[in-house]
């Protein structure tokens, strides 16, 4: 098949079939740096990594170019396909994509998306790649994916000595797509597989068995090999390197590391079933697979199978935060540039009054939500040296899992409103980002999963609670507005521990309050002003169940203000 690639804008001339002029239509979003015109987000890089501004600024320019936001287009319009044979009736069970995935792939693991946080020896690791992945969800979220999970995947190869060889591989930054032993790769593109059909997040449930094979030298290192059989409902990437993977040993769930490739060159006994037809996330494949005598590296120990993949959760979770907040942020871009460069009624859209509150509503709540990911990365790179940290990160990752990926989507909602009709064509990326939007809040765990794990977190260790408090603690007596809000989170927290039914309002209560208090940190009055005038339970004006509900207390002055520092992108 001959796919067309990207060529830029067509000239046309305008006198060409034209029975009229076109006039007022919108400018395109392309042609600025979404790091360099990000008020917040270079704020941010300068307080915690100024060492990976170059890096952050040579990414942030990609969102903006016109290229790149084809090769976006393009992959998510001709999607993966499955070749389960070759043409001569092998079995080969690959995924071909459009060569604008391939571009994508190159340059995320160029600028070092995957794996930043491994290859540096700076300070503030995760923060600057949680920077990064910001910036690749507003260039295409189906490749986000894979770099998330790479991101995630280093943590356990480091735990198995006999995965030092991937360790070291993930850390490449030369994408390769082929079927090369890990040994000859310059980087590796890592899968996870773990859902089965009974068992969705309750991974106990698992029926894949695992059976012993034997042990021998892999790479300079002791591998204990098994053989899986079973099935997997969900198979992110089917196409990588390895996959982690769940089986059960003598009934005991337990964890391994599935090559595709083994180590005498032949394929691993992998049968992709089918690909997943899914409502968005169309340039990444997700797939159904089959295990059949199929070999896999153990990893850790028999029956700690559910313990040590939740070791891998917290960095994929933290991903999911981060990548949502760029989506959004992304969906804000959209709706200020197609606002400010159309007209109606006598003014742009953008300064019509209706339009301002909705815009500097917008605004707020993707600032607060991305100040809030970024305080969850800062906590990963300190939880090591700290209680605190330790602790804070237990719950706020979790929360800032849920409230982003749950806020996402509504906020893509009304960035399309902005666009009206248009934003609903294809051909506008505000289109493919209404449908990506609700992805991230069921990936790696549900809201309701990630309410329990908050809640869970805190009945097993008081100290959570405790952690979350201290916290805000330096705060209290600044505004009598934040104040009430850590009141009454201190209070659904503790009722919650008892009753789960609370659960869900506790943890966006815990959102809430770390949004209060990086924005009272970090941000402006006027976007403190709107987000405690509306956001807290002892707000001085009311809001509605929409965006652009705010009310007599914020003055369109201020909201104007608001919607300023949110624009210098555009």
């Amino acid at each position: 098949m001959n796919y067309p690639v990207p060529t830029g804008m067509l000239e046309v001339p305008a006198d060409r079939y034209s029975t009229h002029p076109v006039l007022n239509q919108a400018q395109p979003a392309n042609g600025f740096n979404a790091f360099t015109g990000d008020t917040v987000l270079r704020a941010a890089i300068d307080r915690e990594a100024p060492w990976a501004a170059g890096r952050c600024e040579a990414l942030g320019a990609l969102a903006g170019d016109e290229y790149v936001q084809d090769l976006a287009r393009l992959s998510n319009r001709y999607t993966p396909e499955l070749k389960t044979h070759d043409r001569f009736g092998n079995r080969i069970d690959w995924v071909e994509f459009h060569p604008s995935w391939h571009e994508l792939m190159s340059l995320a693991w160029k600028h070092e998306v995957p794996n930043l946080a491994w290859r540096t020896n700076e300070k503030n690791g995760h923060f600057a790649r949680a920077v990064l992945s910001y910036l690749w969800n507003q260039v295409e979220q189906g490749s986000a994916c894979p770099t998330g999970m790479a991101y995630a995947s280093h943590a356990g190869f480091e735990a198995e000595p006999a995965l030092a060889i991937w360790a070291e591989k993930s850390k490449g930054t030369s994408y390769e797509f082929s079927r090369r032993e890990v040994g000859d790769k310059p980087s590796v593109v890592i899968g996870y597989a773990m859902t089965e059909k009974q068992g969705g997040s309750d991974l106990r449930e698992t029926q894949t068995t695992a059976r012993y094979s034997h042990s021998d030298d892999y790479h300079g290192a002791t591998a204990h090999w098994y053989e899986l059989t079973g099935h997997k409902w969900f198979c992110s990437v089917p196409q990588s390197d390895g996959f982690f993977t769940l089986a059960k040993v003598n009934g005991d769930v337990t964890c391994f590391f599935l090559p595709r490739t083994l180590p005498d060159g032949s394929y691993n006994r992998f049968f992709v079933q089918r690909l997943k037809d899914k409502c968005g996330n169309k340039s990444n494949a997700s797939s159904e697979v089959e295990y059949a005598g199929t070999l896999a590296i153990r990893v850790g120990e028999e029956g700690r199978g559910i313990r040590e993949i939740l070791s891998h959760s917290h960095l994929t979770r933290l991903d999911f935060a981060i990548g949502s907040a760029g989506l959004m942020r992304q969906s804000l871009t959209l709706a200020l540039r197609h606002t400010t460069t159309r007209n109606a009624f006598g003014t742009t859209i953008a300064d019509r009054p209706m339009m301002t509150n909705v815009l500097a509503d917008l605004a707020v709540e993707v600032e607060a939500s991305t100040l809030m990911a970024l305080r969850v990365a800062k906590a990963t790179d300190l939880m090591a040296a700290s209680e605190h940290e330790k602790l804070l990160a237990r719950v706020a990752t979790p929360a800032a899992k849920f409230f982003n990926c749950s806020r996402a989507p509504s906020i893509a909602y009304e960035a399309l409103q902005c666009h009206g009709g248009n934003g609903f064509i294809e051909e506008n990326p505000m289109a493919r980002l209404y449908r990506e939007a609700p992805l991230n809040s069921v990936w790696e765990g549900t809201a309701n999963m990630m309410c329990m794990d908050v809640r869970r977190a805190m009945m097993k260790d008081s100290g959570t609670i405790h952690a979350l408090l201290d916290e805000v603690a330096p705060l209290a007596g600044q505004d009598t507005r934040f104040d009430a809000l850590v009141q009454h989170a201190e209070r659904l927290m503790r009722a919650a521990v008892g009753n789960e039914f609370l659960a869900r309002p506790m943890t966006e209560v815990v959102a809430r309050v770390l949004q209060g208090a990086e924005l009272l940190r970090h941000s402006t009055q006027e976007v403190v002003d709107v987000f405690l005038n509306t956001r807290s339970p002892n707000g001085t004006g009311s809001w509605g169940s929409h965006y652009g509900t705010l009310a007599v207390t914020v003055s369109q002055p201020a909201a104007q203000k608001v919607v300023r520092r949110a624009m210098v992108t555009c």
